[in-house]
């Protein structure tokens, strides 16, 4: 009699902790976040994971959203499409509610159909390819930075206007990112009229040899480049002009503008231009974010932190006013209720565009990139 009364105890208790499991799990709030965090691009997710991880913490700390807790769901995707699709199916599989991210255009395009039939909102840092929110084939997908079609205007704006090119050679890495950024530049060039898209070429990303690219740069006497991808490809095509004493003005997106960049084109990337987000230091939630950073890790956040500390405050904000993570309803408040971040007071427009962001032209001087006023 007593080993079958245990038996029955230790099933009871095995049953009651299998029933406690899902109402826990139901009883949080599940964000994702996802991004490249390790390979070449793993400088431009790393600070999305740090900018996250802040506000999470900061926001448990105070008794999470409407008396749930708020747990992060950290994927890699190393920036990669077919991994983005893995990613997003786990994540899905796992119940999430909403995702950060993803971060690179050609990953988020990738992903956002499994979203979107999940009916899970994405918001991103990063992913600037304008048909993301203007094609309208994705309602769940915001975004916390301008779209590249508004970069690429700035871009050729000062190359022509402010580098006084007459000719512009315009480069690109094939993918929606570069592509995009690269066809929005010459579209802008050529119906400015001012100047002559002399070169229009795409690179093969992970090449080591791009002479022929650049013997025909040199053949055309461009003026000036015009980059569309990411710093592993504008490095090495930088360092292989520079050994031909090829030298022009060179202007790429916000893929460059980082420290990878930086640090892998070393004396190469000293006066190399790069559009990116605007300066948004002077808003008093960005230098708390920033200063907490500081304090925690020692050295300045990275590139997109600002705009992905923004996402995760807007998804909280949502969340609250929504009273949950119902998809319908977290959208409307995206839309509608304002939320003070770390890149200003946003809201969303109603294709998903953040209001009230833009960019800047930013230079390298001294191994560091100053914007240029």
């Amino acid at each position: 009699m007593q080993q079958k009364t245990l038996v029955k105890i230790v099933a009871a208790a095995f049953a009651a902790a299998a029933f406690a499991v899902p109402a826990l799990a139901a009883d949080t709030i599940k964000i994702g976040l996802a991004g490249p965090h390790t390979g070449d691009l793993a400088p431009y997710g790393l600070p999305s994971k740090d900018a996250a991880e802040m506000v999470v913490a900061e926001v448990n700390a105070k008794g999470g959203i409407n008396g749930k807790k708020v747990e992060l769901m950290v994927a890699d995707d190393q920036c990669k499409p077919e991994i983005a699709t893995n990613v997003a199916t786990k994540l899905v599989s796992e119940g999430v509610n909403i995702v950060i991210g993803h971060v690179c255009s050609g990953a988020t395009k990738a992903a956002l159909g499994i979203y979107k039939d999940a009916k899970i909102i994405a918001i991103s840092p990063s992913a600037t390819n304008p048909p993301l929110t203007k094609g309208g084939e994705y309602p769940n997908f915001y975004r916390t930075i301008a779209p590249d079609d508004e970069q690429a205007k700035l871009a050729a704006s000062f190359v022509v206007e402010k580098l006084g090119a007459k000719k512009v050679a315009v480069l690109h890495d094939k993918g929606d990112y570069g592509k995009g950024f690269a066809d929005f530049s010459k579209e802008a060039i050529e119906k400015g009229g001012k100047a002559k898209v002399v070169m229009y070429e795409g690179i093969q990303p992970g090449a080591m040899d791009y002479s022929a690219v650049i013997q025909k740069l040199n053949k055309e006497k461009a003026d000036a480049i015009i980059f569309g991808g990411y710093h592993p490809e504008a490095s090495k095509l930088l360092s292989q002009m520079n050994k031909k004493r090829i030298k022009m003005p060179f202007v790429g997106p916000d893929g460059i503008k980082g420290d990878g960049f930086l640090k892998i084109a070393g004396k190469d990337a000293e006066g190399v231009y790069a559009t990116g987000p605007m300066d948004v230091t002077k808003y008093p939630l960005n230098a708390k974010a920033r200063a907490d950073f500081k304090a925690k890790y020692g050295k300045e956040p990275g590139t997109f932190f600002d705009q992905a500390y923004a996402a995760t405050l807007a998804v909280m904000n949502a969340v609250k006013v929504a009273g949950g993570t119902d998809y319908e309803a977290v959208g409307k408040a995206l839309k509608s209720s304002e939320v003070e971040t770390t890149v200003g007071k946003i809201k969303f427009d109603a294709k998903g565009d953040a209001e009230g962001v833009g960019f800047a032209v930013y230079q390298v001087k001294n191994g560091a990139f100053g914007e240029v006023k």
